[in-house]
């Protein structure tokens, strides 16, 4: 892990260099999350992951305790060394993979259509993070190695609309649209389950670390 300065109130923990970085930066906002709700980390106010880093932010003017990120990290890795790691709740979602791209992915994974909604299903993806849009979950494969989908980039020109539960995947990404939006990524099918509800509590049906299971919505 290397620390990068982010300004006086805040640090970059970068996890390029890991074995595993992307479930790396994941551990580090989790056990950072934890520690600021337990009331170890009073100045943190905000916690960014991204695909290999983790922001820390705290309040503005108080400088960032990175001797205070290091215990909770420290602290993590002790108890989950300690004890059986808790499996998180796993979401659901039906799909009818009907989507405009979906013969395309398959010409270029050399497959049929169905094999490729086959992968999209067979695969238990994890959010790592949220962003572009409220609701909107970056969600990547759970097993670490090489995914059919890794090579798959965005198409070569974006959508000016795409409907809202359109199921999507790019450059080893899946996500689902929680709402209508500019996007090039793949869309391979859509779902009625809204990603995003304001008079919920919370309003976003996905968080990182949760996981994440697409089943046929006909067999369902």
């Amino acid at each position: 892990m290397r620390e990068l300065p982010a300004g006086p109130d805040a640090v970059l923990l970068d996890f390029a260099d890991d074995e595993h970085p992307a479930a790396a930066a994941l551990a580090a906002a989790t056990a950072i999350r934890r520690a600021m709700d337990a009331g170890s980390l009073d100045d943190v106010t905000d916690i960014i992951p991204s695909e290999r880093t983790v922001l820390v932010q705290s309040e503005r003017g108080r400088g960032i305790d990175v001797l205070g990120v290091h215990r909770a990290l420290r602290t993590a890795r002790s108890t989950a060394a300690d004890s059986e790691p808790a499996d998180p709740e796993e979401i659901t979602i039906a799909v009818v993979y009907d989507g405009p791209d979906l013969e395309t992915v398959g010409a270029l994974l050399d497959i049929d259509p169905a094999e490729v909604a086959e992968i999209h299903r067979t695969t238990r993806w994890r959010v790592q993070f949220m962003g572009f849009a409220p609701g909107f979950g970056y969600l990547v494969p759970e097993d670490d190695s090489k995914h059919p989908f890794a090579d798959i980039g965005r198409r070569e020109e974006s959508r000016t609309r795409v409907p809202p539960g359109a199921v999507a995947i790019a450059a080893g990404y899946s996500a689902v649209y929680p709402r209508e939006s500019p996007g090039g990524w793949h869309l391979i099918g859509h779902t009625d389950v809204p990603l995003w509800d304001e008079q919920s509590t919370p309003p976003a049906l996905l968080a990182p670390g949760r996981f994440v299971r697409f089943v046929d919505e006909a067999n369902r």
